[in-house]
């Protein structure tokens, strides 16, 4: 179990610069809404036992050098409940976020709404979810941290709402509170490891790293304007910079000559790009709809100060949770004002069973649609295989480059003889009828250039090395 540290000690964490604003006008009913008898006696003893007056605490905060509004939960305050008065001040918490522009950082500890209020309590969640919504639509990020426990409305609202979700070791996660769960429940899937195996939150994050963490974070989530990249000077509204390969250099000299080094073994992959492209990676992680792709990497990096967000294939057939997780990436990047970087290394989407009833083809419309709608600029490098629409659905339309040790084709070569009736030695021919190397890909217009190694490219009519 984690360690369960007061609301300021929480906010000690992450940083020295915290500015408390004001509690909203409180109601002085002395047993609440539902004339709870003793109720204000309780909070009287919480007040006493915590030194503080509701179950959060907010204000203005700077963490790691950028600033943000900040909400942390007293658990030791009748168990981090919600109630009316919370409710008043995490409102007042989204409302200045809103108003300052900038993200909100919640870090949460509660077990949901508090008893002693009844359904004035619960609609609480409703005032929450209104608040967040408004923020996320005005732009600026949520980012939620998970302590122990995060449970019930606060874990449904705040928590599993924000648009990054980081989590403590060890600490309790779920809708179900502890004394409400059905007998002989796993208990395993009701902590932060549990809810990161089913992709509901992005990272554990141990207590040492947490400042570090999100102040890496809030620099990678600034909101920027998206939507006038073009007629903009802001470096920001940039597209992000092509990779520089990192192998091959000739191009090859038929179609399946492109298929066998793109299926090479010991072709760099897409860890091995991200690593030499970005100072800091931040990863991203699950489709919030319980499953997860380790074949598709995502998230936010930094790269000499500047945020991209990236989607990578890693050479595996992508999962239909791995195009909801980039589809959430691409539309938060585009929300933020922040450019994308794909690469794409895929043999084709995953077409088993299991795949087609996780909803294979929805989920694959859903990255063409978040790739179709983004304002901020996308830039693609096929860095491997670019296996049919698997590997369109991430690829920027306009601006695609390819490198060397790099194939994008309809179909695989063996597949498209199949269903031409074609017998297996037609298939080395096939793959030229297919123009699917790099220096035909960019003849047809389909990529606009091939990269080299140290930035070096080639257009239009390469020669063949």
């Amino acid at each position: 179990m984690a360690d369960r540290l007061s609301a300021r000690a929480a906010i000690a964490a992450v940083t020295a610069d915290f500015t408390e604003s004001t509690a909203p006008r409180e109601d002085t009913a002395a047993d609440g809404p539902l004339g709870w008898t003793g109720y204000a006696d309780s909070r009287a003893r919480a007040t006493a036992r915590t030194g503080e007056h509701e179950s959060v605490v907010h204000g203005l905060a700077t963490v790691g050098g950028h600033r943000c509004v900040l909400v942390s939960f007293e658990f030791g305050f009748l168990g981090g409940s919600l109630g009316q008065r919370t409710g008043d001040r995490l409102e007042a918490a989204y409302e200045e976020a809103v108003a300052r522009r900038l993200p909100l950082v919640s870090l949460i500890a509660t077990g949901g709404s508090r008893m002693q209020e009844g359904m004035i309590a619960l609609t609480q969640l409703h005032r929450v979810a209104a608040a967040s919504a408004r923020l996320r639509a005005a732009g600026p990020a949520q980012l939620a941290v998970l302590r122990d426990p995060t449970t019930g409305g606060g874990w449904a609202t705040l928590g599993a709402g924000a648009d990054v979700i980081l989590a403590l070791p060890g600490a309790q996660v779920g809708f179900a509170g502890s004394r409400v769960r059905p007998p002989g429940a796993d208990p395993a899937a009701y902590t932060a490891e549990g809810q990161l195996a089913a992709g509901q939150l992005d990272a554990i994050v141990p207590p040492e790293e947490l400042a570090a963490t999100v102040g890496h974070w809030l620099g990678a989530l600034a909101y920027r304007e998206a939507g006038a990249a073009a007629e903009t000077t802001d470096p920001a509204s940039a597209p992000a910079p092509v990779p520089d390969a990192l192998s091959a250099t000739g191009l090859p000299r038929t179609g399946w000559d492109a298929v066998l080094r793109a299926r090479s073994a010991s072709r760099p992959r897409a860890e091995a790009y991200l690593d030499a492209y970005f100072g800091i990676r931040l990863p991203l992680h699950g489709d919030r709809c319980g499953g997860t792709d380790p074949g598709l990497l995502c998230g936010f990096g930094l790269r000499a100060g500047r945020p991209v967000a990236y989607v990578a294939q890693c050479g595996t057939p992508t999962r239909p949770a791995g195009y909801r997780t980039a589809a959430r990436v691409i539309r938060l990047a585009d929300r933020l004002g922040v450019p994308v970087l794909t690469l794409i290394d895929t043999p084709g989407a995953a077409n088993d069973a299991e795949a087609e009833r996780a909803g294979a083809g929805a989920a694959i419309a859903d990255a063409f649609a978040a790739i179709a709608a983004a304002r901020v600029p996308v830039t693609t490098l096929v860095i491997g295989e670019g296996g049919s629409g698997g590997a369109l659905a991430l690829a920027a339309p306009g601006n695609t480059h390819v490198t060397a040790d790099s194939y994008f084709s309809v179909i695989a070569p063996e597949l498209a003889a199949a269903i031409l009736k074609r017998s297996p030695d037609q298939t080395h021919a096939t793959a030229d009828q297919l123009r699917l190397r790099p220096q035909d890909l960019v003849d047809l217009g389909v990529a606009r250039s091939v990269v080299r190694p140290g930035s070096a490219r080639t257009g239009s009519n390469s020669s063949i090395a």
